[in-house]
């Protein structure tokens, strides 16, 4: 015989109706993520393409307000004009190279606007221009590269320093106010890696394209829990059950 007495029909009931709650919540929790993996998965696809097609032209100003993270980042585009190479910024980088420096140059397109590239990668020996003046490019030439949404604020720790011309994020809008340039484009370019190779010039293609996808493994759990929690009010249901049949002799 069980030495607890039957929860009364008011207990039983609110422990229904939380464990019923609890799981529609969990259940509710893990289709959210089955949907989420299905956007993850078309998002890595269309990046893919985007990565992999024929160079488009860069959004001009009047697609500017399109631009967003769904249907822009990553885009393979190309520009035309000329560097602006007396105003580049050189920002905090760690890359597969080690640690160092993007070098973001404003470029005036043949457009009239002009577009912030990040060239490439430098280490810290050849932050100053000074260092690799051959790699600096003069005159009319084509950049082509993946089109990247600015990085507002600064890195995962620090804040960009605008006074004291540190950078640590790609913020496309702070930068190009420090540098006093106007009609910027509210994007980046990461140039692709040069072909044939400048000497000195710094180090393009290194754009790292990765996505969390643990959206499966959050599906399973929540599902799991929503089973756990199902069995458990199964067992509860089970005993309050026992406790309530006519005892027998």
């Amino acid at each position: 015989m069980s030495s607890r007495a039957p929860l009364s029909p008011l207990k039983l009931a609110a422990v229904s109706i939380a464990a019923l709650a609890g799981i529609a919540v969990l259940v509710s929790l893990g289709v959210w993520q089955v949907h989420r993996l299905a956007w993850k998965r078309d998002l890595i696809e269309r990046v893919e393409q985007r990565v992999h097609a024929d160079p488009v032209a860069a959004p001009g100003r009047g697609q500017w307000p399109n631009v967003n993270r769904t249907n822009s980042e990553y885009l393979r585009v190309a520009v035309t004009g000329r560097y602006l190479n007396d105003r580049e910024t050189r920002v905090q980088a760690v890359t597969e190279r080690g640690g160092g420096f993007w070098v973001l140059t404003p470029f005036v397109t043949d457009a009239g606007y002009t577009v912030l590239i990040n060239r490439g990668f430098v280490p810290p020996p050849q932050k100053d221009p000074a260092t690799r003046a051959p790699g600096q490019i003069e005159g009319e030439t084509r950049v082509i590269g993946l089109l990247r949404l600015t990085e507002q604020g600064g890195g995962y720790l620090r804040a960009n320093e605008p006074a004291t011309d540190r950078w640590f994020s790609r913020d496309v809008a702070a930068i190009a106010a420090k540098r006093g340039i106007g009609d910027v484009a509210p994007y980046f370019i990461d140039a692709e890696a040069l072909e044939p190779a400048i000497p000195d010039a710094p180090i393009g293609g290194l754009t790292v394209i990765a996505f969390s996808n643990n959206h499966l493994q959050y599906a399973l759990t929540w599902f799991g829990l929503a089973l756990m929690l199902i069995a458990g009010t199964g067992l509860v249901l089970r005993h309050e059950w026992r406790l309530r049949r006519p005892q027998t002799t």
